[in-house]
């Protein structure tokens, strides 16, 4: 069982930043003026070239350069934890060495999409990268994406590994983390990778998110994860209220092409994405306003 006295190595709101794009390039001005905006918010971490940062339409060569960019712009202030997920094992050793060189504090890694690995493929993945790289690994599990899931006992055999410290979970199961945590000893890190269940996910014993809607309303999450970590839950479901509409509604296109859109009506980006993702849709657009002014954003005139 779980010693409760143990203090996880990642917690709070994590901020999976998306890729600024401008006329078919990376915007790095635009990438910095995000992660100064988060820091001013009080997110205690980000991570570049994740699921929201369009990692798989980047270039290695951009991959790499996000990653030192965003190290070098964080300059300890708070966290970087960087993808370095594959669905090649060598790809991904090669990605969490780069991220350990420049100086990231951990690399996030999505459980192999498409081939299906079986539980003991996956164990041997994530092995291969402990083995290899020492740097502190959070398991990413999103079968949603990935058709595969991490069952619990894969994930409690795994958090034996020394260097592997944590889970990004992004199943919305909320009965996982009680059951990962009778089965895992020592400070492992349970992170939610499911904005609308965050609340839900503390209660249950999480220790924050890796979140896409911090983006956004990076001061709002950071407000509610704060509320919930000092079991203020009644201030804790006053800003779930005032989130959950956001949450929901940036995956009502292919996600980020919603995000970016509220971000280019606050004025930190364009809303220019890479194919096979496409602008966020007319429909969705006016849905994604009204999210932002239940959240208490103000955004810039159309």
């Amino acid at each position: 069982m779980t010693d409760t006295s143990a203090q996880p190595l990642f917690r709070g709101v994590i901020t999976a930043l998306v890729t600024p794009f401008r006329n078919g390039e990376v915007d790095y001005a635009a990438f910095e003026k995000l992660i100064e905006l988060q820091i001013a918010a009080g997110v205690h971490g980000v991570v570049p070239v994740g699921t929201t940062g369009e990692t798989s339409t980047l270039s290695m060569e951009e991959h790499r350069k996000v990653v030192e960019l965003c190290v070098r712009k964080v300059a300890g202030r708070i966290k970087v934890i960087a993808g370095a997920g594959s669905n090649n094992t060598a790809e991904t050793l090669e990605l969490a060495h780069h991220a350990k060189a420049v100086g990231a504090d951990a690399v996030l890694v999505v459980a192999p999409y498409y081939n299906k690995p079986s539980q003991e493929g996956l164990y041997q993945h994530f092995k291969a990268l402990n083995d290899a790289v020492q740097i502190p690994v959070l398991l990413y599990n999103v079968p949603g994406r990935t058709v595969v899931d991490m069952s619990n006992d894969t994930i409690a055999r795994l958090a034996k590994l020394p260097n592997i410290v944590g889970i990004k979970d992004a199943t919305g199961d909320l009965e996982r983390i009680s059951q990962q945590r009778l089965l895992i000893e020592g400070d492992f890190s349970y992170i939610s990778g499911d904005d609308p269940t965050l609340l839900g996910y503390m209660a249950h014993g999480g220790h924050g998110v890796i979140s896409v809607t911090s983006n956004v309303a990076p001061a709002q999450v950071v407000a509610m994860y704060e509320a919930a970590a000092q079991g203020a839950f009644d201030t804790a479901r006053q800003w779930q209220d005032k989130l959950i509409t956001l949450h929901k509604v940036l995956f009502a296109d292919s996600s980020p092409s919603p995000t970016k859109y509220a971000m280019s009506r606050l004025g930190i980006c364009t809303d220019e994405v890479r194919l096979p993702i496409v602008a966020c849709s007319q429909g969705v657009r006016p849905q994604v306003d009204e999210a932002m002014a239940l959240a208490g954003l103000e955004v810039e005139p159309a």
